[in-house]
């Protein structure tokens, strides 16, 4: 059954959720400050609002795709905002990854407004959205949570409750750093294999099944190798998340020394200039920059 759906936020991740939900037949309405990002959804199928406060008052749902606390609690809260346009009981499902602290105050002020919130970040990034197979980690009351789902499930294949509010941006964090760390030691041995002589391409396909395969081995030793760096990802993105779980770790105690190396790595590549470019510009911490690959 289809679903009514304002979306919030129509950048890298939020314009390939929004592609999804109308290829599947869903009613969308869209509001972004970047008005080529909204004509290329309305292009696809969706409609245009004015103001988050009119996208929302036309929907059963609200998904918000935005990059900070400060920019989600504007769009929700802020002057013709989601809260000022919602109906009661209006369910917002935010997708950003933000500060689990930062949600459960989210979701405080939405109760206050006789909204529900559930945060539901993702992990498999703009492609898996358009086909439908993102991996989703919900927080929220179950009955949220399960609601949620009638509009989740058309850009989900992997979709669980982690527990209330803010569990959700937890595990999301706790996916960072696994991604991060992975993506940093596929390119540190892709290195080692292209200066050992090694024919790293041929690596991936060696190894597939073995303990050390994965998706980003599988994904991205090629790319590391072929120097392929096609956007699907940001490096200050995950400076952002890495960040994001190096504060949570001093809230809980938690030490992560190799979370710690990860960090600086990526923060070095983003001082460099280089923080706008794909994951698979790690690289560029082993072997001094190809200028010609970012004219």
């Amino acid at each position: 059954m289809s679903v009514n759906v304002a979306l919030i936020g129509a950048g890298a991740m939020g314009g390939a959720i929004g592609t999804r939900l109308v290829e599947t037949g869903n009613s969308l309405q869209v509001f972004d400050l970047d008005a080529e990002k909204v004509a290329a959804l309305v292009a696809k199928g969706a409609r245009a609002a004015s103001s988050a406060a009119e996208a929302a008052a036309q929907s059963d749902y609200v998904i918000t795709s935005l990059n900070a606390p400060r920019i989600v609690d504007l769009a929700v809260f802020g002057e013709n905002g989601v809260a000022a346009g919602a109906k009661p009981g209006t369910l917002i499902i935010d997708m950003s990854s933000i500060d689990p602290d930062a949600t459960k105050e989210l979701a405080e002020k939405a109760a206050a407004k006789g909204l529900r919130w559930v945060d539901s970040p993702l992990s498999g990034g703009a492609p898996k959205a358009l086909t439908g197979e993102l991996t989703l980690m919900a927080g929220g009351t179950e009955a949220d949570v399960a609601d949620a789902h009638n509009v989740l499930k058309f850009v989900s294949a992997n979709y669980t409750r982690m527990g209330p509010v803010g569990a959700g941006q937890t595990t999301k964090l706790i996916n960072q750093v696994l991604c991060g760390l992975g993506f940093l030691a596929v390119a540190e041995a892709t290195q080692l294999a292209l200066d050992a002589g090694v024919d790293a391409a041929k690596i991936p396909a060696a190894l597939k099944g073995g303990r050390a395969d994965s998706a980003i081995l599988q994904e991205y030793m090629p790319r590391f190798v072929a120097r392929d760096y096609r956007r699907t990802g940001r490096i200050d993105n995950m400076v952002k998340d890495l960040n994001g779980a190096q504060d949570l770790a001093r809230r809980t105690n938690t030490a992560m020394p190799l979370t710690a190396v990860c960090a600086e790595v990526h923060r070095l590549l983003t001082a460099a200039g280089l923080g706008g470019e794909d994951q698979a510009a790690l690289m560029e911490y082993f072997k001094g920059p190809d200028t010609e690959k970012f004219q």
